[in-house]
């Protein structure tokens, strides 16, 4: 099922051992509020609706006066899709809806690009499959002249923290055969069956590399991706910058980033995805008029009635809870010429 909305729109140097600050941290947040949104129809599965493609594509500036080359124009499709913790099954249906990978995991998806929005981590026991599949598909797009971006979310960054919290037992086994050296205090310090993960994901460690490489905030033409949400406060600080010195964290060289230690950080706000009320509206509003975006897709609290808007449409809600821990079924929001559709089961 293609849900289609034409919208016209204004527009952590040392390895932390504590837990990110986030008292809520239940991932299963009340129902969205408003999902009012404009020219919405119901088309068959597998078909394009009509609509009038208006939006702006926006300018592509980021704080600090410097830009990402991701964003300096907008692809002419995307899809985005939220939070997938651990249930490879649920990943691979996402992509599957989006028609970018076919049963053999191959890239299907041509110019396409894919934005996965985070928590890839956490409360399944399919993570090891599914950062090795996200890997392969980055290298797969690029090379059919797409791309695939998955960004990180709060569990991403707390397993690099080492905040284990939310792995489950088949998690920890299946990092078990990650080396480690028997000298290191901070390894040995752990339980034997949670060495491999722990040396596995640690600043340094070899998913934290590949974790490294994936963004906190992207922006691709009009629309900005985060896992929590951009504040006005973020922009100030630079995204650029956010998205370097956490990289830079990951590969083992230096502090976090100095927002990303904040329960506000962009990979922990509810401001935009939990019930937003005017105030938070009106930070939306701030950031979008700074960057030069017209919208913004943010994860992290699950939308029981499924992907929609608030804020007047400028900020879109995608985590709908697809993975077996919340058992929910997969959906992804497709992106044309600023027409955006609503593809479901």
């Amino acid at each position: 099922m293609i849900w289609s909305l034409s919208l016209g729109m204004p527009l952590l140097g040392m390895l932390l051992l504590t837990c990110t600050p986030d008292t809520s941290e239940t991932d299963s947040a009340a129902p969205s509020g408003s999902t009012t949104s404009s020219s919405s129809t119901t088309t068959p599965s597998g078909t394009t609706s009509s609509g009038t493609t208006s939006g702006t594509t926006g300018s592509t500036t980021s704080s600090g006066g410097t830009t990402s080359s991701e964003t300096t124009a907008a692809p002419a499709r995307v899809v985005t899709f939220g939070d997938v913790h651990g249930d490879a099954g649920a990943a691979r249906g996402a992509l599957k809806l989006a028609g970018v990978l076919d049963d053999a995991d191959t890239w299907i998806g041509g110019t396409t690009q894919v934005v996965q929005v985070g928590d890839q981590l956490d409360r399944g026991d399919d993570e090891r499959e599914i950062l090795d599949l996200f890997e392969d598909l980055q290298t797969q797009a690029a090379a059919a002249g797409g791309a695939f971006h998955p960004l990180l979310g709060n569990h991403e960054v707390m397993n690099v923290e080492l905040d284990l919290r939310y792995v489950t037992d088949g998690g920890f086994a299946d990092f078990a055969d990650v080396p480690y050296d028997r000298t290191d205090a901070l390894v040995m310090g752990y339980p034997e069956e949670q060495r491999g993960r722990v040396s596995a994901f640690r600043p340094g460690g070899m998913y934290a590399v590949q974790l490294a490489d994936h963004k906190v905030i992207l922006q691709l033409g009009g629309t900005i991706f985060v896992h929590g949400g951009v504040l006005p406060e973020h922009v100030d600080f630079g995204i650029d910058r956010i998205n370097e010195e956490t990289g830079a964290w990951m590969l083992g060289h230096g502090a976090p980033s100095d927002p990303m230690g904040s329960g506000d950080a962009p990979i922990w706000s509810r401001h935009y995805s939990d019930d937003p009320d005017d105030s938070d509206c009106a930070l939306l509003d701030e950031v979008l008029t700074a960057t030069g975006a017209d919208r913004m897709v943010v994860a992290h609290t699950v939308q029981e009635d499924g992907i929609n808007p608030a804020c007047s449409d400028q900020v879109w809600r995608v985590d709908v809870g697809m993975a077996a821990y919340y058992g929910g079924t997969p959906e992804v929001l497709e992106i044309i010429d600023g027409e955006l559709n609503i593809i479901s089961e």
